[in-house]
């Protein structure tokens, strides 16, 4: 009997032994195709799904490999019916595949007769066909290549789109790559590139390709490990006009100015379309709030996406699209169309959506092999519980379910346990981050710190992270306004003292703060301050589990015996 670290049991959970030697390796493994659900210190419990598998089957990961992943490193004989229904599972995805006919236009053929059938006299799916050619061919109306792709994934046969993509209106855009010489290239305003040598790191290359192979589909990488670039390359390679997505104004802002560093692109090629500006150029970056404005029961702003020819759309921190984008997406399905993402958890369970509207899986890197390389600094996350006074203890324990949270992550007794923290990291650049807004404002008096939260104006928040990058704040108390897409290479400490209940999203966006190489080579230090025994530490203990599917391991400490260092 072999002594590995898995168990396989045939309810598709895999049980994981974290201190077994070979643990590692297995989870890097499974980490292709399994979602982690349970992450205690000992034993971490996995999940093998049909979405997580039809994901792997579209990154090239087909069911020999899976199967081999768990009979090499499986303790106990693996159930002879999973094995098969794993294999039946991964043949399911690309039994049905969208081409594109010179003389029909879009087609989905089979070689299955009879899935062919089913799927033409479900109910869903049946008005989005078009004529009959032969028995393995039908014609799909164009216009339901999204929606058609949303039913098939519901019917359990995800379709394979090789019906290809329009060119877009074609537009030069290079990368302003340095030699290792310190030449710099001729092309584009020199005194807007980067002086110091660069290029594409090999995983952010082979990123951009597997994306370009598929056409459309999704890059996931660690905070800090480069998304932008990777969307910069794929900019390169399609040579086209682009709209790029982002979460909001401060974001869109980053963006243009990492393209202007490290493409040929100039100022006048770079448009913002947010709030305040409605600028439509060549390279457009949008935010998904002024999209989705409605009025009047419309979108106006819709017509941004629909009215132009791009040939590339970028979609920033894609499992936070909202519902209108989606159904946005869904007319979109003849562009190419990146996600970039840290993570493709969604809190309201909507994946099955990210992959049959932007795409499966292109590339993904985990993280802990990117630290390896020095890409992104290592990180050491640390709970610290603090307990409840007895009257806040008992306020809590008779309160309406809907107040618990709030009133056990908010509580006071948090605030002296944070000055603790900030002061065992003097020199350091620290971001206190929380979910409430009277808390962040105790937080800042009492730390006579700058804090930040939705209400702050765009400009008032550039110039605190400005400020910030350049040394001049030490302490910057932030709402979940600065979850994403926020560049703070420097800052080395996070502490977390509420959050949105047990979101695992969040958790890793917040650690991923941290995680810009410094230039000291020191080790970021994530801190998340909770209250024993109650909702905070139930949901501290979810929104762990992304991260500790990464390879982070959590040290709990007790906040009596906090000293400064």
């Amino acid at each position: 009997m072999a002594d590995g670290p898995l168990i396989v049991q045939s309810d598709k959970t895999v049980l994981l032994e974290v201190d077994h030697p070979q643990a590692t390796e297995a989870r890097h493994a499974l980490a292709s195709f399994a979602e982690l659900e349970r992450a205690p210190e000992h034993v971490h419990t996995y999940r093998i799904t049909n979405l997580g598998l039809w994901n792997a089957r579209a990154a090239g990961v087909d069911a020999e490999r899976v199967l081999d992943v768990l009979l090499t490193h499986s303790r106990y004989p693996v159930p002879h019916a999973l094995l098969l229904d794993i294999d039946d599972t991964m043949s399911r995805y690309g039994r049905l595949r969208l081409e594109n006919d010179p003389v029909h236009g879009l087609v989905m053929r089979t070689d299955d007769y009879p899935v062919l059938e089913e799927v033409l006299h479900a109910r869903k799916t049946a008005e989005m066909f078009g004529p009959r050619i032969n028995g393995q061919t039908v014609v799909v109306h164009t216009a339901s290549r999204g929606q058609l792709k949303q039913q098939l994934l519901k019917l359990g046969w995800p379709a394979e789109d090789l019906a290809g993509y329009v060119d877009g209106t074609p537009y030069p855009i290079g990368l302003t790559e340095v030699p290792d010489t310190g030449e710099v290239p001729d092309s584009g305003p020199v005194d807007a590139r980067p002086a110091e040598p660069w290029r594409l790191r090999p995983y952010q290359r082979l990123a951009v390709e597997n994306f370009w192979a598929g056409g459309s589909g999704v890059v996931v990488l660690p905070c800090g490990a480069g998304k932008t670039l990777v969307g910069a390359g794929a900019m390169a390679t399609a040579n086209s006009t682009t709209l790029i997505l982002v979460t909001n104004t401060v974001s869109a802002r980053q963006w243009k100015a990492e393209l202007l560093k490290r493409t040929t692109l100039t100022e006048a090629e770079i448009g913002e379309y947010s709030g305040s500006v409605k600028e439509v150029r060549p390279v457009t970056i949008a935010t998904y709030q002024v999209l989705t404005l409605k009025r009047g029961g419309l979108y106006p702003h819709l017509e941004l996406v629909n009215g132009h020819d791009w040939g590339l759309i970028i979609y920033d921190e894609v499992h936070l699209l909202p519902a209108p984008i989606f159904r946005m997406t869904a007319d979109l399905q003849a562009r190419r169309r990146l996600g970039l993402t840290a993570t493709l958890v969604r809190e309201d369970g909507r994946e099955s959506e990210v992959f049959s509207l932007i795409g499966p899986k292109r590339y993904d890197a985990p993280w802990k092999d990117i630290e390896a390389q020095g890409h992104i600094a290592p990180a050491e996350c640390i709970e610290v519980r603090v307990e409840l006074p007895r009257d806040e203890r008992i306020a809590y324990a008779m309160a309406e379910d809907a107040d618990k949270y709030r009133l056990c992550s908010s509580s006071d007794v948090k605030l002296p346990v944070v000055r603790s923290l900030v002061a065992r990291h003097p020199g350091e650049q620290v971001l206190v981050i929380g979910q409430y807004l009277n808390q962040l404002a105790e937080l800042g008096e009492l730390l006579e710190a700058p804090v930040l939260t939705g209400a702050t104006s765009v400009a008032e928040r550039q110039r605190l992270f400005g400020e910030f990058r350049e040394g001049q704040i030490d302490v910057l108390v932030v709402s979940k306004v600065a979850n994403f897409s926020i560049d703070l290479p420097e800052a080395s400490v996070a502490i977390q003292v509420s959050g949105s209940y047990g979101s695992r999203q969040e958790e890793a966006q917040r650690l991923g703060r941290l995680l810009r190489p410094k230039e000291d080579g020191k080790s970021a230090h994530f801190y998340t301050v909770v209250s024993r025994d109650t909702l905070d530490q139930e949901y501290a203990q979810k929104r762990q589990r992304f991260l500790a599917e990464q390879g982070y391991a959590y040290t709990i400490l007790d906040a009596g015996d906090l000293t400064p260092s």
